[in-house]
């Protein structure tokens, strides 16, 4: 395998970038560091240069919001022929990166296709619109299983998996990957309770958009203020949402009581994921959740919602955090842990054990066997990498494992 192409709707550098931008170009820097050409094709944004360099991966960029997708088409169908942005691409194998609506490369490519999907939409289509929703959710639930009947598929997570295979996609050809985690920056050290604020404090990492509903930590703390004393939120990312968020902390009552940090660097990040006791993860839907095994790094365990199904993967319940099924069993989770010391110092220790069992290079390992395989003509499924301990056959969410193989031939 001697090249590779990435298309993804945005890149990490994008205003709106977020985990699943930096899960790919971590997979192509870990391409790249093999040798491989790689290219990544994602939208233009204002202050973007048309051709960049990060990572020993090309970027090049073209396109909006909407129109990153038929401009990257008809640029790797030109490229074919020889002339525009992707004319020296000869990719032996494609990631067609799904948020919500793939590229659908295999229409104008010989290549193997894999479909990277980090988790379904049905429950944020509602956003984009009524017209918009319905026609997104039929793409994504009906038009892409079909074209892509035939294709790879990737995954992030064991429930994004599950979800693939209710839209009719074989387990056969379903391959999980989970997402990796940066070393601590080295001028961080790893929390405990020599860097906890003395006061009560609870944070939540994630970009400030109306799916991740910080709302529902920002009313847990005004709920729970007047029982814990000296209790402080801080909000770390920043997003289109947050104006929203800051008016309604203040309709809340509890402008004093948050803090809205916006972008921080990473150093920063973890300083901040350092000093808090809890982190709390409200989100409607997540493919894995990267914030959680950040703030587990710290031996901050995470509180999340169990309807986001990727976060039955990330945080195990009971373990290394808590799931719950709604905004006042949240509260509840929260004002518990808060309270008790002891528990959450052990569900803390835990997590920060289990973060040390990814990285970013076993994630750039099992993408690149799983591209492998495709280019060989065939393909696979279960959890990659394959041996060691963090390769095991994965679960159902009910429970039962699944051997992975290969099967097949595309």
């Amino acid at each position: 395998m001697r090249e590779v192409l990435l298309l993804c709707w945005r890149d990490s550098g994008h205003p709106q970038g977020g985990g699943s931008e930096r899960y790919l170009e971590q997979v192509g820097a870990r391409l790249a560091a093999r040798g491989i050409k790689v290219t990544l094709r994602t939208a233009s944004y204002p202050g973007a240069a048309r051709r960049d360099r990060r990572g020993g991966i090309d970027i090049s960029r073209g396109g909006g919001r909407l129109g990153v997708y038929p401009r990257a088409l008809a640029a790797l169908a030109a490229g074919r022929f020889g002339f525009g942005p992707l004319k020296d691409v000869r990719p032996d194998a494609i990631i067609d990166t799904q948020n919500g609506i793939p590229f659908f490369a295999r229409l104008v490519t010989g290549a193997p296709v894999t479909v990277l999907v980090h988790h379904c939409h049905r429950e944020q289509w509602p956003v984009a619109g009524r017209g918009m929703a319905k026609l997104g959710w039929w793409i994504e639930s009906k038009l892409s299983p079909r074209v892509h009947r035939r294709n790879q598929y990737l995954t992030v997570s064991l429930p994004s998996a599950d979800e693939l295979r209710g839209l009719g996609v074989d387990h056969d050809r379903i391959a999980v990957v989970r997402n990796g985690a940066d070393a601590l920056p080295a001028a961080v050290e790893a929390g405990g309770d020599h860097t906890r604020t003395a006061h009560p404090s609870v944070c939540v990492l994630s970009r400030l958009v109306p799916h991740k509903q910080i709302e529902d930590a920002l009313s847990a703390v005004a709920a729970l203020r007047e029982r814990i004393p000296g209790l402080h939120l801080d909000v770390i990312g920043g997003g289109w949402w947050e104006q929203n968020l800051r008016d309604f902390a203040t309709e809340l009552g509890i402008g004093d009581a948050v803090t809205f940090h916006g972008h921080v660097p990473e150093e920063r990040k973890h300083l901040l994921l350092s000093r808090a006791w809890l982190h709390v993860m409200p989100s409607r839907k997540e493919g894995w959740g990267l914030a959680v095994i950040e703030a587990a790094q710290h031996g901050v365990p995470t509180i999340g919602y169990r309807s986001s199904k990727g976060l039955t993967d990330s945080i195990i319940d009971g373990v290394t955090g808590t799931l719950v099924d709604s905004p006042a069993e949240l509260t509840a989770a929260v004002a518990e842990l808060l309270a008790d010391t002891d528990r959450r110092a052990e569900l803390g220790a835990k997590a920060q054990v289990r973060a040390g069992e990814f990285s970013w290079e076993a994630t750039g390992d099992g993408v690149f066997d799983v591209l492998a395989a495709t280019v060989g003509g065939h393909r696979v499924s279960g959890l990659f990498p394959r041996g060691a301990e963090h390769r095991r056959a994965p679960l159902t969410s009910a429970g039962q494992e699944r051997a992975g193989g290969t099967t097949g031939q595309q």
